[in-house]
């Protein structure tokens, strides 16, 4: 979660406010006093943890369910106060579904997702484009209160023009990583199928275009890239074995 949106929840938060934590196994929110995840409470934290102090959910307020299933999560209507659901939403069968119960348990809550600069970008540190684990490109419309979900085709991989340049995503800083909605009394969610390359790709290209035309940045040419390539062959020629 971004720094400053955990010391937003952490600062504003009333005492005896109940905050629920969605999805949160890899890494809980401390201040949340339940969970729900997949996953069971006893191998919680691989990432470590959101927050300060000690844990305020246990064993007996961590529900382990599957998030997706078209049945009710086990809480009432505005059970929660306020609800977290902090990098989730792209990893899960069913989104929507799960945004619908979201906002019917909690009157208020923050969401989380990784931002399509980050999802359309060749990463430094490891293979591919984006995370490849995850399943959906988001699209949070704060002003209209609306989240937006779109299937991460193969397209994103295999066309370059859907990808920004090697080494733009260094340039992100973490607020450009995450697109983040604060909402209350409810928000609107869904999934924008796409059928065609005729209406797919104009959403991938574009979005780069238009991106790196308001930063003032273009495209390297092939014969740059090329000379990129040739430029990385040669020095790892010259390293040491």
């Amino acid at each position: 979660m971004l720094a400053r949106s955990l010391a937003r929840i952490e600062s504003e938060m009333p005492e005896d406010a109940v905050v629920l934590d969605i999805g949160g196994w890899g890494r809980p929110l401390a201040r949340a006093d339940w969970v729900i995840d997949l996953m069971p409470y006893e191998t919680r934290g691989l990432y470590g943890r959101d927050g300060a102090g000690e844990e305020r959910f246990g064993a007996d307020t961590w529900v382990q369910r599957d998030v997706c299933l078209h049945e009710p999560w086990p809480f009432g209507d505005d059970q929660f106060d306020f609800a977290v659901c902090s990098h989730t939403l792209e990893d899960v069968r069913d989104p929507v579904r799960v945004c619908e119960e979201l906002s019917r348990v909690a009157r208020a809550g923050y969401v989380e997702v990784p931002a399509r600069l980050e999802e359309q970008s060749p990463m430094e540190r490891q293979p591919g484009v984006g995370w490849s684990h995850h399943r959906w490109l988001v699209d949070v419309d704060q002003a209209a209160r609306r989240i937006e979900f779109v299937f991460k085709h193969g397209t994103v991989y295999n066309h370059r023009q859907a990808q920004f340049p090697s080494g733009f995503h260094a340039t992100l800083t973490d607020e450009e990583r995450v697109c983040e909605l604060w909402w209350e009394g409810g928000f609107a969610a869904g999934e924008r199928v796409m059928i065609s390359a005729e209406e797919l790709d104009p959403y991938l290209t574009g979005f780069v275009d238009r991106e790196l035309r308001r930063r003032g940045l273009t495209r390297p040419s092939r014969a740059r890239r090329v000379a990129q390539r040739t430029q990385r062959a040669l020095a790892s020629l010259r390293q040491p074995s």
